[in-house]
């Protein structure tokens, strides 16, 4: 049920850049606000349950702070193998990955939440594959040492010159695997009552 979601603070549950300049094409005022949450997957945990419990715990974790705001929260976990593959943070982890996803198809699973400190959660799963083309040695350094993805799931940022990288992207949302998929956004938003196009 709508709860005067016109007048109610929209809050972004993350600090990535990604995340804010996707959610700002909607053009709805909203701010920023770091979760506290951890992000240790549980025993067992599928990939693609995890990044939906992540998105749900950032979005509740803001939004106990915040109770008159509406929240969302998203996470994104990328998937090779059934398992799941975190964010390189150096070189050398960076090009460990890129090595083993060269010519392979791999999944990005990621979650979006809306929730206010009153409200069940909403929460939406986009999962999007992308397949890499055979790799060289020498054309991963380069990558990896000219664009430095080290906080990137996957290691590579599709939206800059990780993109040289793919074979192909199968997706219903291209903005899903930037990091927030606004197709479902969009949906959730206009079902707290928000006015969207």
């Amino acid at each position: 049920m709508p709860l005067n979601a016109a007048t109610a603070p929209l809050i972004l549950a993350s600090t990535s850049l990604y995340r804010r300049e996707l959610l700002a094409r909607l053009r709805l005022p909203f701010e920023t606000a770091r979760p506290e949450t951890d992000e240790s997957p549980l025993s067992g945990e599928s990939p693609g349950a995890l990044a939906r419990r992540l998105a749900v715990a950032k979005a509740q974790a803001v939004a106990a702070v915040h109770p008159a705001a509406w929240v969302i929260g998203s996470d994104q976990v990328a998937e090779l193998d059934g398992q799941p593959l975190g964010k390189p943070g150096g070189r050398e982890a960076a090009i460990a990955q890129l090595s083993a996803m060269s010519g392979r198809a791999m999944q990005f699973h990621t979650g979006v939440c809306l929730v206010r400190a009153d409200t069940d959660a909403h929460v939406a799963v986009d999962v999007t594959t992308v397949r890499l083309r055979k790799l060289s040695g020498a054309e991963i350094a380069r990558y990896v040492d000219a664009e430095q993805p080290f906080d990137c799931a996957g290691s590579f940022k599709c939206e800059g010159l990780g993109i040289c990288l793919f074979e192909a992207v199968e997706s219903r949302d291209p903005t899903a695997l930037v990091g927030l998929p606004l197709i479902e956004t969009a949906r959730l938003l206009r079902e707290a009552g928000y006015t969207l196009p």
